[in-house]
């Protein structure tokens, strides 16, 4: 009995092997989406600025004082903007790099200003920006919270810090 139980189980199994396949075709594989690349990041040699000015960072550098003249930029390096003032004619004159006539603007935290620049005769690859001794933008420039910005021309804006010697160059122009 045992036999025949064995046959008839082996014999199912061998009946079950003989069923026809379906005739509806197999599902087809799933599509997987194609990645898109993320954007490239922004070049590191310019940084992305916000909206609001005040928040940008600062340019590096630092001021160096002498009589009648600051500059400003990294040590050892070419300067990036000067104060320099002519007592002759009164008149403090702000230079940025740069070499091609543009109006540049100019904001302190309480002014902004358009101005006209010119390439400096004195200092070759410099823009400047002539001022009267007494113009009062000049103590804008210098009272302004912590930074102010030279933009435009298609040229990097620069983000200085108002720090002392803007308005010890002025202050030499003034006496």
């Amino acid at each position: 009995m045992r036999l025949l139980s064995l046959l008839a189980g082996a014999g199912l199994v061998l009946v079950a092997g003989c069923v026809p396949a379906p005739s509806t075709p197999p599902p087809a594989p799933a599509r997987r989406p194609v990645p898109v690349p993320a954007p490239p990041p922004p070049p590191a040699s310019k940084p992305t600025l916000r909206a609001d000015w005040r928040d940008w960072p600062l340019t590096p550098g630092d001021w160096r004082y002498r009589a009648g003249s600051a500059t400003y930029g990294a040590a050892g390096g070419a300067p990036l903007a000067t104060f320099r003032c002519d007592l002759t004619t009164r008149r403090v004159t702000l230079a940025r790099t740069g070499s091609a006539p543009a109006s540049l603007t100019l904001r302190t935290t309480s002014a902004v200003r358009a101005v006209p620049a010119t390439p400096d005769p004195s200092a070759p690859g410099m823009l400047a920006m002539a001022f009267a001794a007494n113009d009062s933008f000049l103590d804008a420039l210098g009272f302004s919270r912590g930074r102010f910005v030279i933009e435009g021309g298609g040229m990097p804006v620069l983000v200085i810090p108002a720090w002392p010697e803007i308005l010890r160059v002025v202050e030499d122009c003034r006496k």
